[in-house]
């Protein structure tokens, strides 16, 4: 059986050094050649990650392991790490990551404690949507003015390029606006 290492960092001032080092300390004997690195958001989904997508279609192959050192490094968005995870299951490819009580989720054990977390992080996700709403409402109805602040000094600009007789596209280039900004405050009057 052939292992893999998939570790990934968001932004270049992060490394993969440590995420390799504890896979390797867990036992994981991996040579480089099977460690794939990457310096990309966990909010791209797993397959328009460049390095995640070529390990996938080039390397992994039935029988293989991948290894990673926490769930999040395949992603952030739950329904796109059970798809990957599935996708990589239905391709014969075991899915360890060391994260987690049973770190084998091609298991029938790994698989339901996804499915739990899954359900866990939905409920959370539920909560804070309804979190929120509450908090807009109880805003609203003390009278706070919600949303972005109206761009008054945008529409007077535009206004006074119009009473030049300039067209939009002149003002837009006068202002340094995009022809859309101009629009949307043509026919607006002063504030």
């Amino acid at each position: 059986m052939r292992i893999f290492a998939y570790c990934r960092v968001s932004t270049t001032e992060q490394t993969t050094e440590n995420q390799i080092l504890a896979i390797r300390n867990a036992g994981y004997d991996i040579p480089d050649t099977r460690v794939v690195q990457e310096q990309v958001s966990g909010g791209v989904p797993a397959m328009h990650r460049e390095g995640f997508k070529s390990l996938v279609q080039h390397k992994l192959e039935s029988g293989d392991m991948l290894v990673v050192l926490k769930l999040d490094r395949l992603g952030r968005d739950n329904i796109d790490v059970q798809q990957t995870i599935e996708m990589l299951i239905q391709k014969g490819v075991r899915v360890v990551s060391l994260d987690l009580p049973i770190p084998d989720l091609s298991s029938a054990e790994g698989k339901l404690m996804l499915r739990m977390f899954s359900a866990f992080a939905e409920f959370e996700k539920d909560r804070i949507r309804e979190r929120t709403q509450e908090g807009l409402r109880r805003a609203k109805a003390q009278g706070v003015k919600l949303g972005r602040p109206e761009a008054t000094d945008t529409t007077a600009a535009v206004q006074r390029c119009k009473a030049e007789g300039l067209s939009q596209s002149k003002a837009a280039e006068r202002l340094g606006m995009g022809i859309a900004t101009i629009k949307r405050h043509w026919n607006k009057s002063d504030a």
